[in-house]
């Protein structure tokens, strides 16, 4: 399922990582790791803060998908079931169906 991942990084925690490099080395092993489809960096709210819009095949998959971030960034982390246009093309013609019946 594709999926929204929102990673929100305190700035006392952001600041120490980018000082001891574990941020930079952090998101280029996300990236290998991860493969996401897009990945997009912004500040949200005073915090560094990380769009990442990924497949995660099974619910089991989470726990590995945010605990690198909890652990290593004392992120607030959210996901987020996401669609893409052609998602939304091939859905609403049922959702449309299910409300006309």
């Amino acid at each position: 399922m594709r999926m929204m991942l929102k990673v929100s990084i305190p700035t006392e925690d952001g600041n120490r990582a980018i000082k001891d490099g574990s941020l930079p080395q952090a998101v280029e092993r996300v990236m290998a790791e991860l493969k996401p489809e897009a990945a997009y960096f912004t500040a949200e709210g005073g915090r560094r803060t990380a769009f990442i819009v990924l497949d995660v095949a099974h619910s089991s998959d989470m726990p590995m998908v945010a605990e690198r971030f909890f652990f290593g960034f004392n992120a607030n982390v959210d996901m987020i079931p996401v669609m893409n246009a052609d998602d939304l093309r091939k859905g609403l013609p049922a959702a449309m169906a299910a409300l006309a019946g």
